[in-house]
């Protein structure tokens, strides 16, 4: 039981009035017929920002990723280096996190794959903006024939 406590996860959380909100920043500047600007990351159809909330922020561990999809296709997890901000309409591609995690599920298979490395160097750099953080705000992109119906993930840490 003690080692049970000691697991923290943290579920992704589909922010649907941001994404809803960057969608329609995207309509703006196309209707006014207006360029974005320089490096101002718009939101593309396949696209949906994500939260995690800490409950905790210090001695936080990363585990893993507890990704799960409910069919075959392939999801990237962007990390963005706002802070606390409830607007990310005017987010620019410089605030877009390296590495990314890129989680896939083949036809016919049971488990998720992702590149290893890349995840839990992701992972660790998570664990160290947690203490910066109450809240964290992930780009999501889904392909290959994924829905975010068909997600459900969560980041575990060694709390």
């Amino acid at each position: 039981m003690a080692a049970a406590a000691a697991m923290l996860e943290l579920p992704f959380v589909c922010d649907e009035q941001l994404t809803r909100c960057m969608r329609l920043r995207f309509q703006s500047l196309q209707q006014k017929n207006v360029r974005p600007q320089d490096g101002e990351k718009l939101l593309r159809p396949n696209e949906y920002v994500y939260r995690v909330d800490f409950i905790r922020q210090h001695n936080l561990r990363f585990l893993r990723w507890d990704i799960r999809l409910e069919g075959p296709g392939k999801v990237t997890v962007t990390g963005t280096s706002q802070h606390w901000t409830p607007d990310l309409t005017h987010l620019m591609n410089r605030q877009l996190l390296e590495p990314v995690g890129i989680f896939w599920k083949k036809p016919g298979a049971k488990e998720v794959e992702c590149n290893e490395a890349d995840a839990q160097e992701f992972g660790e750099r998570v664990a160290e903006l947690a203490r910066i953080r109450k809240v964290m705000y992930f780009l999501l992109a889904f392909t290959d024939g994924l829905e975010p119906a068909q997600l459900k993930g969560s980041i575990v840490f060694k709390a």
